[in-house]
């Protein structure tokens, strides 16, 4: 695809995921394959990059990843075969610059979230608007089981409310009667935030609620991030 039919957006994104490659990935790796538009950029080059011989196994976080990644030409193994990874590469919804992230936008922050803390590394591959200094106004994605889902909602905003986030907006994805289902069948809950003042602290608190599998806040899990811009550079924030 030519840089004249791609958005300045699509360029910055893929600048994320090509200077990922170049600057991470060596044959012998065991990768995780982040999900989203960003991670896809960077599935895509792997796979030229395995035509040309890298020689890589790649773990997806989701199954629109794990069909990306067929079509690329990459390796796929399931995680408990392979243990743990050297490296993985995914994106983020949000990121400030601590490397706190918001995912989940795509509903696959479970399996994103196991992939990247099964690994000896994380880098964040992003465009420059995903870089922010403060979390909270992407909405914040929870994982939660079905069963009981309005019980469980009503614990999270009584959490919310305990950390000065009172008037948060909950709304279930897809609505209450077709809600969207995550690739573990659960559903997800999205929190309009604004800000998040504590990020690491409501993240613990969010995990405790009994119903909940899992949030989109990702604190002390990325190594290091790459920001991409819409010249096609890509500038390195922490160090992997």
């Amino acid at each position: 695809m030519s840089d004249e039919t791609l958005s300045p957006q699509d360029i910055a994104k893929r600048a994320a995921g090509v200077a990922a490659i170049d600057r991470y990935v060596t044959s012998g790796m065991k990768l995780g394959l982040g999900s989203g538009s960003t991670s896809h950029w960077m599935v895509r080059t792997l796979g030229e990059q395995v035509r040309a011989g890298l020689d890589v196994v790649g773990v997806p976080t989701s199954t629109d990843t794990a069909e990306v990644a067929r079509q690329a030409g990459v390796p796929l193994a399931d995680l408990d075969e392979l243990g743990e990874l050297d490296l993985t590469l995914d994106g983020a919804d949000e990121i400030d610059r601590q490397l706190r992230m918001i995912k989940g936008g795509g509903a696959c922050l479970l399996w994103e979230k196991i992939v990247a803390t099964a690994s000896r590394r994380m880098v964040a591959l992003v465009d420059d608007k995903k870089l922010v200094d403060r979390l909270g106004a992407f909405p914040l994605p929870v994982e939660v089981v079905r069963f009981g889902w309005r019980a469980t909602q009503r614990q999270i905003e009584r959490l919310l409310a305990a950390h000065g986030l009172e008037r948060a907006e909950i709304t279930i994805r897809g609505g209450p009667t077709t809600p969207l289902l995550t690739d573990s069948g659960n559903i997800i809950l999205d929190c309009r935030l604004g800000a998040i003042a504590d990020p690491d602290g409501l993240t613990v608190g969010l995990n405790t609620i009994p119903g909940v599998v899992e949030n989109g806040l990702f604190c002390g899990i990325a190594d290091a991030a790459l920001i991409g811009y819409p010249d096609g550079t890509a500038r390195e924030l922490g160090s992997a």
